[in-house]
């Protein structure tokens, strides 16, 4: 018998722009939805102004559930659309 847990996947980006690190960092922290984690924000020189611009990838992280089944096949067909596998073990 296996186990796995999973969760559904899905992502959210914003772009903001500000005149320093820290004021991009706080409009960033402001459009953070709930059970989302910041993953990625690279920030870039805006160009003929005196600015920074940043684009920030936010992805799911709550909703984990756990499944199991006999096989690593009948696993994954549990595996609904648009979540993922994280880890699987023996029962």
């Amino acid at each position: 018998m296996l186990a796995a847990l999973i969760r559904p996947v899905e992502s959210h980006t914003v772009e903001v722009a500000g005149t320093s690190l820290d004021d991009v960092y706080a409009q960033i922290a402001s459009h953070a939805p709930d059970g989302f984690d910041l993953v990625s924000a690279p920030v870039r020189m805006l160009k003929g102004a005196a600015g920074i611009q940043a684009t920030a990838r936010f992805d799911r992280r709550d909703g984990v559930r756990e499944i199991t089944a006999d096989d690593m096949g009948a696993l994954e067909a549990q595996v609904p659309e648009g979540w993922q596998m994280l880890s699987v073990w023996t029962l």
